[in-house]
C-alpha cells in the first residue's frame, strides 16, 4: 500500500497558471483556425457538397462534445441511457429545447433516485 506522501505526488491539481495557460491555447488554435480559413477561402464557396458539410460541421461537433458527458456525468450509466432516450423521443416530436431539458432532467433524477434506493 503506497504511502500517503507518495499517492499525493501522483495527483496533480489543476492551478489557476494551468488554467489561462490552457485558455491561451485554446484561444489561439480558433485564432490559427479562422485566420487560415480567411486567407485560404476568400472566393465564396460554390459548391453545394462543401456547403452543405461546413452548414454540419457545428452541429456534429456539438453532438461529439456533448454526447459522452450525458452517459458519463450520472452516476450510473442507465440514468443517463434513460436520459439520452427520454431527449430524443421529445426532440423527434419537435418539443422545445425547455421541454426536452426538464424531461430528460427529471428522468435522470428519478431513476438515480429509484437505483440508489434499492
Amino acid at each position: 500500500m503506497p504511502s500517503p506522501k507518495r499517492a499525493s505526488r501522483r495527483r496533480k491539481t489543476m492551478t489557476l497558471k494551468s488554467m489561462l495557460l490552457g485558455c491561451l491555447v485554446m484561444a489561439l488554435v480558433t485564432y490559427a483556425c479562422r485566420v487560415v480559413s480567411m486567407v485560404l477561402l476568400r472566393k465564396k464557396i460554390r459548391n453545394r457538397f462543401v456547403q452543405s458539410f461546413l452548414y454540419y460541421i457545428p452541429y456534429s461537433v456539438l453532438a461529439v462534445m456533448v454526447f459522452p458527458g450525458i452517459f458519463f456525468s450520472t452516476s450510473f450509466l442507465v440514468s443517463g441511457i434513460v436520459g439520452a432516450i427520454v431527449a430524443l423521443i421529445l426532440a423527434f416530436f419537435k418539443r422545445s429545447l425547455l421541454v426536452v431539458s426538464l424531461a430528460s432532467i427529471a428522468s435522470v433524477y428519478l431513476v438515480e433516485l429509484i437505483l440508489n434506493f434499492l
